[in-house]
């Protein structure tokens, strides 16, 4: 292919991505069933000839930008998975050009300085111990199995087992403490990595989801204790510093796991909430939450980098190291891509002020949905101190019929889940684009919705 046919569909690409951009705000939230229909274009055998590279873009945006979920018009809030930082997206339709592998220095020198240079502002933003080790991975659920492998292979030496080289068989029993509402993700990379799910010690929580001080059992130079930034439904965070100095006092591991909890830490305003989160051993983030960096962008952080690299490098006679940062040293993966590129942009043309307002105007607009449900006569389950806000009708029948008709009205997008027992709407505020504006509209839609059950009840 010829530069000037690469131009060409760079130029295309370009055309399909701003009507997009222009016209998210106007589409349904969630695809209407004639969109989702229409992927059926999709479907078949592979070609045996290619196809025509401009008519492989236009099929994609004819078909596949009205299938998709507009998580970058403001009314998505369902899970949190963000927005887009506009010079981000810039900055990594650039670094997909360049196409770079992270792995080593000397394979992309570019990738290594970018990402040196996040971990430095990652630890500074996070208030963390000053040689804290900062990987980039996927997201949240790849951090959290390499802390808890960092976890598991420090404890296991502590007690003279090498788990690298003995394996877990025959392995000293390490004790896993944990809230009841932890996470899925924590159990799922407890499971994968041989310290199983169904041991772990479980604590009860309060009614916010924080875990019970009084209730966590005696700790040891065996226990993993896992802790949260913040509750996936509630928002609430986890009381971090007499659970940290009661771990330490133990010489147990404490893990935070802060995917979209941990960036509070970043902003004047809600940085007490994670007070004490320096004294644990590491942490998980994931950038493309909060923060509203691209796909994917998560990080592990840990207080012992050679704790890190140890649970985690590979080795080869090939590999060349270099004196300054190989990346692949921080993460399981050798080959990726260079999410790191994509994390600087977010970070340098947001600033530190940037960050804390973002972060702000997220806690805002959660408290703002939920004074305004309120007001309307729902029911808010949860004390709105992050961005979570969890909401209910009258009874679980209508809380759930709610649901369904916001869901489909395409208005706006929220998720549901129980909390203590009962069927709830799960608003989580977490995009860049999302405006006061947004949130009355969506309020708005849950009226709207809440009339609309009551007609369909009484009939």
């Amino acid at each position: 292919m010829s530069t000037k046919d690469i131009f060409g569909l760079l130029e295309q690409a370009h055309r399909h991505a701003a009507d997009y951009i222009d016209t998210v705000r106007d589409r349904p939230v969630f695809p209407r069933q004639g969109a989702l229909d229409g992927l059926s274009v999709f479907d078949g055998s592979l070609p045996d000839n290619g196809l025509d590279p401009s008519e492989m873009l236009t099929l994609l945006h004819k078909h596949g930008s009205p299938a998709t979920v507009a998580q970058t018009g403001g009314r998505y809030f369902g899970f949190v998975n963000g927005g887009i930082h506009p010079p981000a997206l810039a900055a990594r339709w650039l670094a997909d050009a360049w196409d770079q592998n992270a792995a080593l220095n000397v394979i992309s020198p570019i990738a290594a300085k970018l990402e040196a240079q996040c971990e430095t502002w990652l630890v500074s933003l996070f208030d963390l111990p000053q040689d804290t080790a900062a990987g980039l991975v996927t997201g949240t659920s790849t951090s959290l199995a390499c802390g808890f492998a960092t976890a598991r292979n420090t404890l296991l030496a502590r007690q003279g087992w090498d788990a690298a080289a003995q394996g877990l068989f025959g392995a000293p029993e390490l004790k896993v403490v944990l809230c009841e509402q932890a996470h899925g993700t924590v159990f799922k990379a407890l499971s994968f990595l041989g310290l199983g799910r169904d041991r772990v010690h479980s604590v009860p929580c309060d009614d916010q989801g924080r875990m019970r001080i009084d209730q966590v059992p005696e700790l040891d130079d065996r226990t993993l204790l896992i802790l949260a930034a913040s509750n996936v439904n509630s928002g609430a965070f986890d009381d971090f510093r007499p659970l940290c100095e009661k771990a330490m006092s133990a010489k147990a591991w404490v893990h935070v796991d802060g995917a979209f909890g941990l960036w509070a830490a970043a902003s004047p305003a809600k940085q007490h909430l994670t007070d004490g989160i320096e004294l644990a051993d590491s942490w998980s983030v994931d950038a493309h939450k909060t923060l509203n960096a691209p796909y994917d962008c998560g990080a592990i952080l840990c207080r012992d980098r050679n704790a890190l690299t140890s649970a985690l490098q590979a080795s080869g006679s090939y590999i060349q190291w270099s004196d300054d940062r190989d990346s692949m040293m921080y993460t399981p993966e050798m080959s990726r891509r260079a999410r790191g590129i994509d994390l600087w942009a977010t970070l340098v043309t947001m600033g530190r002020k940037g960050i804390a307002d973002l972060i702000d105007q997220l806690c805002d607009g959660a408290e703002l949905f939920a004074d305004r449900l309120g007001k309307a006569g729902f029911r808010v389950l949860n004390d709105t101190v992050f961005n979570q806000v969890l909401v209910a009708g009258d009874t679980p029948q209508e809380t759930e019929a709610i649901l369904r008709i916001v869901q489909a009205s395409g208005e706006c997008w929220c998720g549901g889940s129980k909390w203590h027992g009962e069927p709830v709407i799960r608003i989580s505020v977490c995009a860049v684009e999302t405006t006061p504006a947004d949130i009355k509209r969506s309020v708005a839609a849950f009226v709207s919705a809440k009339q609309e059950a009551h007609l369909r009840n009484a009939l």
